[in-house]
């Protein structure tokens, strides 16, 4: 499941051009080597400890190459796992299992990668008000996958896309004038229900979006004693988002500070991908 929907609605166009990049007209190798359909079997293999992210989209891959397909496993999304363990067996056409190989691994390693990169993060902030939040700071076309494994790690997603919520950056600002203008723009053009976010990087134009009733405010790139004053000065009437140089280092003083919600791009941009392996593949047939 992805955001609460079934899978397969919404990513088999995602996996299947990622299918194509990989296969424009055929496994020249696998086709010389593997001329007939074949039954065969192939063990997934854990290279390193962490939280393993993606089994479904790892399934659906080989799925979309052969029917037959089938994946046994005991593990959930979300589960801790350790260095040499199996963690489960894909059985089907040889011929699928050798051109689905990289395909699969690709999302599996880079969605357990951001699951295990974002639950070191959260794990910080445990005992805190402050949720972590992700950004759309996220590969082309692995949104989804990406958006995700933020949540399996522990995370909370902030708006998917432009169409899924207000936020008023500087750019914004600019062209509207000021930060009440656009403020005011934007409440005129949005249902009532939608919440209304301003990026603000002084106390002045904190004291603008406040003023200007804002819903959620963001203090962009603001230092320590900058952000404890600007959540000072906000005392309640909107909630508060810090972005911009976030390291886990200072994931704990943020959250001291009193802010509702961090927001970091580097939980997906910067998650080394998890060392997985489809190893020891032979005929069953």
């Amino acid at each position: 499941m992805i955001n609460g929907v079934t899978a397969r609605v919404n990513i088999d166009e995602y996996i299947m051009n990622a299918l194509r990049e990989d296969i424009t007209s055929e496994d020249v190798t696998t086709n010389a080597i593997m001329p007939e359909a074949r039954q065969g079997k192939a063990e997934l293999i854990c290279k390193q400890d962490g939280i393993i992210c993606g089994l479904d989209v790892f399934r659906r891959t080989f799925e979309l190459l052969d029917d037959t397909a089938c994946f046994e496993t005991e593990l959930k999304d979300g589960d801790f796992v350790k260095k040499g363990q199996l963690m489960g067996i894909i059985k089907g056409d040889i011929r699928a299992l050798l051109s689905g190989e990289r395909t699969a691994l690709n999302y599996l390693q880079r969605m357990s990668g951001i699951a295990t990169f974002t639950k070191e993060a959260a794990d910080v902030l445990v005992g805190t008000k402050t949720k972590l939040l992700d950004t759309r700071k996220t590969t082309p076309n692995m949104r989804p996958f990406e958006k995700y494994a933020v949540k399996v790690g522990g995370g909370t997603n902030h708006r998917y896309n432009l169409s899924d919520g207000i936020l008023i950056k500087d750019n914004h600002i600019g062209a509207a004038g000021s930060i009440t203008k656009a403020v005011s723009m934007a409440r005129d053009y949005a249902p009532f229900v939608r919440k209304i976010e301003v990026e603000v990087e002084t106390l002045e134009q904190l004291d603008e979006a406040i003023e200007s009733g804002a819903d959620i405010i963001m203090l962009d790139n603001m230092d320590n004693n900058t952000m404890r004053e600007a959540v000072k000065r906000v005392a309640g009437r909107a909630q508060t988002e810090c972005s911009g140089n976030v390291t886990k280092d200072r994931l704990k003083e943020i959250a001291d500070i009193g802010v509702d919600f961090v927001s970091s791009g580097a939980i997906t941009y910067s998650a080394p991908i998890m060392d997985i392996s489809l190893k020891n593949l032979v005929p069953t047939e």
